[in-house]
């Protein structure tokens, strides 16, 4: 029987989009294994509105996969059924983020119109999202750039150790190849299946370059030592990955611009999880825009292709509510 009662007429959450930028341990030999680092962006989102309703009903993008999300929640917590609108979504199997930000929407979005106080967390284990990296529920809950140190013994998302603001100034420039998509779904698992682990030694140095370079760096607003480290970090995962997908990056596309980006300027450069979205960052919204610019004249009319410029974003997921 039902027992919950909505706390409002409408809620809608906008969920934001995170770059995956690189696993630093795929060796496990101390007991944990991934670990990841990644950054939460502004002006990309997953969108929904959720309001009470007589029978459980979902509209838009990605929406029998949003039902699946929003059924085991009813079921598990004894919910009144709810409409809901997907008014926006990250695109899909992009490397974005997109079926987590969508399941911690949806999850989330249920437990705080019901007023259930469920954490991302506690969503993300509910749901069987954050297998391999904790970055988007980190970035669901408070944005900025995220480390996780991987899955241990314990049967639940990985723990954040570190989290810190990324610059206001700074830019991602991102590369879509709307021609391409990443590895997901049942080819991604046999992917992790198959690869070995990390050669020794390699996730030593991963993990030195975060807490020595990257960190210390996004302390100091220090681009070039920020870049730096993460171009070694994308160089030694890419060259991992490559086996599985085809090259260093998914896209040979991104593979391009990225590298004409870097060759203009870019203090960095690299792949978002499985791909094909890549990035370049910038050191200010002028710098981003000249190597869009740049970009856009070497690479004229290729199909597929979009360049965005994007700010990080150092907070959580947005919430908007129209009172019952």
């Amino acid at each position: 029987m039902n027992t919950a009662h909505a706390t409002a007429a409408t809620l809608e959450v906008r969920a934001p989009a995170r770059l995956h930028m690189g696993f630093i341990d795929l060796d496990g030999s101390l007991g944990r294994r991934f670990g990841s680092i990644g950054l939460t962006l502004e002006g990309l989102n997953t969108t929904l509105r959720i309001r009470p309703s007589a029978a459980l009903e979902v509209n838009g993008h990605d929406a029998d996969r949003a039902g699946r999300y929003a059924r085991t929640l009813i079921d598990h917590y004894a919910l009144p059924p709810v409409r809901i609108d997907i008014v926006g979504a990250i695109p899909p199997h992009s490397g974005l983020g997109s079926g987590t930000q969508l399941a911690l929407a949806t999850g989330m979005g249920l437990s705080r119109l019901f007023g259930l106080g469920l954490t991302a967390r506690d969503v993300a284990a509910l749901l069987d999202r954050g297998a391999r990296s904790g970055i988007g529920i980190c970035g669901f809950d408070s944005g900025g750039f995220i480390v996780d140190a991987g899955r241990g013994a314990v049967d639940a998302p990985p723990p954040i150790v570190a989290h810190m603001p990324f610059p206001d100034a700074w830019r991602m420039v991102l590369i879509f190849d709307h021609a391409c998509r990443g590895l997901h779904g049942a080819a991604e698992k046999e992917a992790f299946r198959v690869l070995p682990p990390y050669a020794p030694g390699v996730a030593d140095r991963l993990c030195r370059l975060v807490l020595m370079r990257a960190l210390p760096a996004l302390a100091e607003c220090d681009i070039d030592m920020f870049g730096a480290a993460i171009n070694e970090i994308q160089r030694s995962v890419g060259d991992y990955f490559a086996p599985a997908q085809g090259g260093r990056y998914t896209s040979s596309l991104v593979s391009s611009v990225a590298e004409h980006m870097a060759a203009n300027g870019a203090a960095c450069i690299g792949q978002s999880s499985w791909g094909p979205t890549g990035f370049a960052l910038a050191a200010s919204p002028d710098e981003a825009a000249a190597l869009v610019a740049s970009a856009r004249e070497r690479f004229p009319g290729h199909d597929g292709l979009e360049l965005m410029i994007c700010a990080a974003r150092n907070q959580g997921a947005q919430w908007e509510e129209t009172p019952a």
